[in-house]
């Protein structure tokens, strides 16, 4: 990470993310997701930050609040049908005081989201498996596949295309799921990942090519336009893929507005990744590594902040 990323105080790493963070409540949440859906008929996947659990009661406070989350998704009136309904996105780390990224054993994490993917299959909701570093990779893999053996064929996962792994992971998937590409936001060493962002990139289009051929939902997600189009325009196609076949996603709060909107014109579902936090001091290490990967975000929120004084 920029080392002048790290010496940025909480409280203002709180202000220059705000308007990438959903709000600090559930209700918070499911208002944006309910704005996205009525305004612009774009959909969302939820995610509650919660990194750096330091005791069982802060794991256990974020597992209860993914279960009131699935409860009152699946209770919004807002929310008519499934092409309008949030999926929600969970990452193994906020459910264990011993993450596998500091010599941990992880212990905790499995049962946690198989709880969660098993109230989501009741409830007739998605939700997707997302990616951490590299220690992570093995064990999200391994437990996409037991969540699989068990019927919960409504859980997907993330892949990040930095990781030199990535191309030999399509492999191990079970069939048809639904697999969000991305390039990823955690720094990894050359000796496992690729470093240019434009040959992830790239990557994200030979690997999105491989999963429509093999017959998985592509949820493409990146903010660069030329590669959405290059997706979209070639891609695609040339894996004989429809629109049915896949969506285009982003950030919350990132402006590709116009981009959106055409493409919903062209009968293709776009879904915007909303985080929310219940506690802000909580969303803090993920904020830092936005930041990061997208320093850009200062001088927006710099701008605005000008504007409306």
């Amino acid at each position: 990470m920029n080392p002048l990323i790290r010496l940025i105080p909480p409280v203002l790493v709180r202000v220059f993310a705000r308007p990438y963070v959903a709000g600090d409540s559930i209700a918070k949440a499911l208002d944006v997701a309910a704005s996205l859906w009525g305004e612009r008929q774009c959909t969302s996947s939820l995610d509650l930050l919660a990194e750096d659990i330091e005791d069982r009661a802060m794991a256990e406070r974020n597992l209860q609040t993914y279960l009131e989350l699935l409860q009152a998704v699946a209770s919004d009136q807002r929310f008519a049908d499934d092409a309008s309904r949030p999926t929600v996105s969970m990452k193994l780390s906020s459910y264990t005081t011993e993450p596998l990224d500091r010599g941990g054993s992880g212990a905790g994490a499995a049962a946690a989201v198989e709880r969660i993917a098993a109230r989501a299959g009741e409830l007739g909701l998605r939700a997707t498996l997302d990616m951490e570093s590299r220690h992570w990779t093995d064990h999200t893999l391994e437990l996409l596949d037991r969540l699989h053996a068990a019927g919960h064929r409504h859980v997907g996962c993330v892949l990040q295309t930095r990781l030199n792994r990535t191309e030999r992971d399509l492999d191990r998937l079970p069939p048809g799921i639904r697999v969000r590409l991305v390039i990823g936001i955690y720094a990894e060493p050359e000796s496992v990942a690729i470093t240019d962002k434009r040959a992830m990139k790239e990557r994200m289009l030979s690997c999105s090519r491989k999963l429509l051929e093999r017959g998985h939902f592509v949820e493409f997600a990146t903010h660069d336009e030329e590669f959405v189009r290059r997706f979209v325009d070639e891609v695609a196609p040339s894996a004989g893929a429809g629109p049915d076949r896949f969506e285009i996603q982003m950030l919350y709060g990132v402006p590709r507005q116009k981009l959106l909107t055409e493409l919903r014109g062209r009968g293709i579902a776009t879904r915007l990744y909303v985080p929310f936090a219940i506690g802000w001091s909580m969303a803090i290490a993920y904020l830092r590594r936005r930041l990061d990967e997208y320093p850009a975000m200062m001088f927006l929120v710099a701008k605005n902040m000008l504007r409306l004084g």
